[in-house]
């Protein structure tokens, strides 16, 4: 079975290409008769081919412009063009408007699997023109694949058309923990909130921030993440004296973050708009068994993968006071955060594993074969 995962770019810079890439690598280490290659456009000028291992590799296409987020790419369609046929299974990346066009333009006669990670929601003006692109992919696809139920069964692009569709939640390695006592020293004798994002206005981060008003002295919020909003949510802190009870961390490395992972005692996810259809953080925290307290977006995956009264809690978007009573709730109880936490864990290891991931896009590939 010959399998090419197309889509986005490369270096990994994001949820949609870390899925691609832990797909293309898990399905061709794990399976002896599945050969899995990645295609997608460099962030850089210049193209290259890399060998991932011995049954996959990376082609990263030449980029010509970026325009409206959409990667551009003339390199992309010819060497679709060139390699398609060889290939069972295109298994392409929605959304991405760039790869859409270079499968039509390919002439691709074989199996289309469509992954269906979040409707295009920004970009209203290229949406009118990519529209017609998009209802001819989801009539070309076999099957749509989505990373929740709920956004599968939601989303209003998808209602219309009587296709095949699977969910396949995002999977990924389990956080080590280590590192906690250096995160708690620094904040010694607190409750740790940790969320962890860019600093942009559909993290909805200055409801987390008011929240802190209504959380006792001996909680601290951690706010992991850079991003054009840092000046504004740090004067928000300053204008409501709460310097002591949040703190706007910056880009924590990757080395790092798992100290924070392992130090917090609930992860919180703020979260207000569609545009967070699932959320990896809230899987990482679950991994290591952090109970969530996140936000029940219309339309989004996010408050499923946060099963409410089972690994955490889910209010309304957009709700200080929600926020912080969910918070309080949790960690004023010990007994109840104790459920929350082995709940979380729970729920991590029978749905969000890199391994269960690779196991059931496998199925759906048989499925169709």
């Amino acid at each position: 079975m010959k399998i090419l995962q197309l889509g986005k770019f490369y270096p990994i810079q994001g949820g949609v290409e870390k899925v691609m890439y832990d797909l293309t690598i898990g399905l061709s280490r794990t399976y002896q008769d599945v050969w899995c290659d990645m295609m997608c456009v460099a962030a850089t000028p210049r193209e290259f081919k890399q060998v991932l291992n011995d049954r996959s590799n990376l082609y990263s296409c030449r980029l010509n412009k970026k325009l409206f987020s959409t990667m551009l790419s003339v390199d992309l369609v010819n060497k679709l063009r060139q390699y398609c046929k060889e290939y069972d299974i295109i298994h392409i990346h929605h959304p991405d408007p760039m790869a859409t066009l270079a499968l039509i333009l390919s002439g691709y006669k074989g199996k289309v699997v469509l992954h269906w990670h979040s409707d295009i929601l920004k970009q209203k003006l290229l949406l009118k023109f990519y529209r017609p692109l998009q209802t001819w992919l989801i009539n070309r696809a076999d099957v749509i694949i989505g990373t929740t139920p709920k956004y599968l069964a939601e989303s209003p692009h998808l209602l219309q058309f009587n296709k095949r569709k699977y969910a396949l939640p995002i999977g990924i390695e389990r956080i080590e923990k280590k590192g906690a006592e250096k995160i708690k020293s620094v904040y010694p004798g607190k409750k740790i909130i940790f969320t962890l994002g860019r600093l942009v206005e559909y993290k909805g981060y200055k409801y987390l921030i008011q929240a802190a008003k209504y959380l006792p002295k001996e909680c601290v919020i951690l706010i992991g993440g850079s991003g054009p909003l840092r000046d504004e949510l740090q004067s928000l802190i300053d204008d409501n004296n709460l310097t002591d009870k949040v703190k706007l961390l910056g880009r924590i490395s990757d080395e790092d973050l798992p100290s924070y992972y392992s130090a917090c005692d609930l992860f919180a996810l703020s979260s207000i708009w569609k545009t967070e259809a699932f959320a990896i953080v809230q899987i990482e925290a679950m991994s290591c068994g952090k109970p969530i307290v996140a936000t029940k977006i219309p339309e989004s995956g996010v408050s499923w993968v946060n099963k409410h009264g089972v690994s955490g809690l889910n209010v309304e978007p957009e709700n200080s006071k929600e926020l912080a009573n969910a918070i309080n709730e949790i960690l004023s109880s010990s007994e109840l955060y104790q459920k929350y936490s082995d709940g979380a864990l729970n729920r991590f290891e029978n749905n969000f594993t890199i391994s269960s991931m690779i196991e059931s896009c496998r199925k759906i590939y048989d499925s169709i074969i």
